[in-house]
């Protein structure tokens, strides 16, 4: 009897994990080298910092290499540990390592400059109107109206 011929395998796409190549990604590695400059500053041992998050020293150590990549609840926990922001671990990144980023890797191109170009979506935008809520007395906040009113109207 014979035996058919096993399907191909489908071509897939990196995911940004190159520990399958044989070493890790250099942003997880950078995360790794943020957190170890944070837990070294602040006197922490491998083994404390494991426990107040709830992992072993030794998958603290493989975080540390970028051996495993950091999840965003594990950041998350890791900032508030070591009293920093997330933002902190990717703080110093050469600009060139965002080449190295999963979707980079898999041919993603970003999308955020088509959200960036709506007024109403930017960041700018949006902490504006949550200062102006912020102004308890209506009147103060109708008059800053105004002015923004008046103001735009000089750029027309």
């Amino acid at each position: 009897m014979a035996r058919k011929p096993a399907p191909k395998a489908k071509q897939r796409k990196s995911s940004g994990r190159m520990a399958s190549k044989g070493f890790p990604n250099p942003i997880d590695v950078h995360v790794g080298q943020r957190m170890r400059q944070r837990r070294t500053l602040l006197g922490m041992s491998q083994t404390i910092l494991g426990d107040a998050i709830g992992l072993t020293f030794q998958q603290v150590q493989k975080y540390e290499r970028g051996a495993n990549r950091v999840s965003g609840i594990r950041l998350f926990d890791l900032g508030r540990v070591l009293d920093v922001p997330a933002a902190y671990f990717f703080e110093e990144m050469p600009s060139d390592m965002a080449k190295e980023s999963p979707s980079h890797l898999m041919g993603i191109k970003p999308v955020a400059e088509e959200f960036e170009a709506a007024p109403l979506a930017r960041r700018e935008t949006l902490e504006l109107v949550r200062a102006h809520y912020k102004i308890e007395d209506a009147g103060a906040r109708r008059k800053l109206a105004d002015l923004v009113r008046a103001l735009s109207k000089l750029e027309d």
